[in-house]
């Protein structure tokens, strides 16, 4: 149902496979961490099984697939060497998707204001951010240790749009005819967990092509092969044209 003009009042970024290619060095790490005790998989199954969640829920989901049982100690100690892992991966060297950055510059030049939600950690989000140089961009930042609920569930959506009122109480979001969307916020996701947590959480969803073909992504209101198709005018767009 279309509800008339909408503003472009804020825009929510996800992290890993929207702004940076980041997975196979997730990938890498989970593999280093987990090859010791037999639980490595290929990246095929890795991008079929495990990609939407974050560290503790991938690894809580690797064990039960494997029949393993997970002690709290296990479990705390392959977090933190995951981490290490990929913060050893991240220090050689990462680049965003073509386009990221300058649709990241566009919109903060124009004074909307940027958040992400993401089921990484805080500390590898930062550090990827300064390392491109687009740290500064982004007012709000939730991640994996702000959460207690992963994606799908849409506690990191609805933590980034608190977030993001509290910061900017100018911004009036007002509800949709359902009395739940927030009107005027643009998501930006990769996969079919993350559009669901967004759209869960009442938000407009964008996704881009770089980590499911199209087909898979077709619960976002609107789909694109790329990220560098979008710029500041579509998104503006897209709320015009590509309400539910």
């Amino acid at each position: 149902m279309n509800t008339g003009p909408v503003e472009l009042k804020a825009v929510i970024f996800d992290f890993d496979g929207v702004l940076v290619d980041s997975e196979p060095l997730h990938y890498q790490a989970f593999c280093d961490v987990l090859k010791p005790l037999g639980l490595a998989h290929s990246y095929d199954v890795y991008m079929e099984r495990y990609i939407g969640f974050d560290d503790r829920d991938a690894i809580r989901a690797v064990f039960q697939d494997a029949g393993r049982p997970l002690d709290t100690d296990r479990f705390q100690r392959l977090l933190r060497d995951k981490e290490a892992a990929f913060k050893r991966i991240v220090s050689r060297g990462v680049v965003s998707f073509e386009g990221a950055k300058e649709l990241v510059d566009e919109i903060f030049r124009a004074g909307v204001p940027l958040a992400i939600a993401s089921g990484a950690k805080s500390d590898e989000i930062r550090l990827i951010l300064e390392k491109l140089g687009m740290l500064d961009a982004f007012s709000v930042i939730v991640s994996a240790d702000d959460v207690t609920a992963g994606k799908p569930h849409p506690e990191t959506y609805q933590r980034a749009l608190a977030g993001l009122l509290s910061r900017y109480p100018d911004l009036s979001l007002t509800p949709g005819s359902n009395g739940a969307s927030a009107q005027g916020v643009v998501v930006i996701e990769d996969t079919p967990t993350g559009i669901q947590a967004a759209r869960n959480a009442g938000l407009f969803v964008v996704a881009v092509g770089h980590t499911y073909s199209l087909s898979d992504l077709h619960q976002a209101h609107w789909v694109v092969p790329r990220i560098a198709d979008l710029n500041l005018a579509r998104l503006r767009e897209a709320l015009l044209t590509h309400r539910p």
